[in-house]
């Protein structure tokens, strides 16, 4: 099976391009690649397929094998690979509200719904950066979901290892559990996060992210991803982080995030009520799983 390893600022995955390959057993191809000892090594395996729907279909499997609704940073990848290996022709301009217009688009289903996507292309036809049309944030309990009541959860506390902790709940297609913190830099992911993580208020697990304020239009962020752990970046995951920032009245809505592997540009757009996220993307190589 040929593959090619991409990442965007670090959050690495396993890409398959299935308009030529068959994968038959995706959670378990997803387990053995993305270990880092005995596989590729990667924060999980996502699948490029065709669309009845849109140009192309991702599929996302963290490293555990579960499936994910959506991937901020896999899809920028997706968009990468399928403009660079020509699997459907791009569509015109894509522009973003109060923000630069991208000069090529892509239509992207997930499990989020079909969206839209701007490349900016040097002059060797190669993707130099990705802007995805994220949609609009979910902050209805029901629909993250989060098992608390009321129409919002906007800084309610939540008793983890006996510490009470303040979190705000957002979707972006998949759910997330944002804490604003002094010093992100020095909580304890490794055991905190998988306490958040498999929560009870959460029936399909959560994104857990912990955020430090930097400026009015800058943050910090360090995340613990459902399925996977700590990685270098979640796309998701500081669109998130960005919408909990402005309705807790700590952030502008064009604002960056800075994230361990690098920087995400970010606008949670006031006249479509959209999350508009831009960064790069990286294709690291290609290979042949054979096992």
């Amino acid at each position: 099976m040929l593959f090619t390893k991409m990442h965007g600022l670090g959050n690495d995955y396993i890409y398959v391009n299935c308009f030529r390959e068959h994968v038959e057993d995706p959670p378990q191809l997803a387990r053995a690649v993305s270990d880092r000892h005995t596989g590729i090594g990667a924060d999980g395996l996502i699948l490029i397929e065709p669309s009845q729907r849109a140009d192309v279909r991702m599929r996302i499997f963290n490293a555990d094998g579960s499936e994910a609704e959506m991937c901020g940073n896999g899809i920028r990848c997706v968009a990468k690979y399928t403009y660079e290996h020509k699997l459907c022709e791009a569509g015109g301009p894509f522009p973003v509200p109060g923000q630069q217009s991208f000069p090529a688009s892509l239509d992207i289903e997930t499990g989020n719904g079909v969206l839209r996507i701007g490349l900016a292309v040097d002059q060797k036809d190669k993707v130099e950066k990705v802007c995805v049309n994220m949609g609009q944030p979910v902050l209805t309990p029901k629909d993250i979901p989060v098992n608390l009541p009321g129409d919002e959860v906007i800084e309610e506390p939540i008793d983890i290892d006996e510490t009470e902790l303040i979190m705000t709940c957002v979707s972006m297609g998949n759910p997330h559990a944002v804490f604003f913190h002094d010093e992100a830099s020095q909580i304890d992911l490794t055991r905190i996060g998988p306490l958040i993580e498999n929560h009870k208020v959460f029936p399909n697990r959560t994104n857990v992210h912990f955020v430090q304020i930097d400026l009015p239009d800058e943050f910090t962020m360090r995340t613990w991803e459902r399925g996977s752990g700590i990685t270098m970046a979640c796309g998701t995951g500081a669109c998130a982080c960005c919408v909990a920032a402005v309705i807790t009245g700590r952030q502008q809505r064009l604002c960056t995030a800075h994230l361990p592997g690098g920087d995400l540009d970010l606008h949670w757009c006031e006249v479509d009520n959209c999350v508009y996220m831009t960064g790069p993307a990286a294709e690291v190589f290609e290979g042949n799983w054979a096992s």
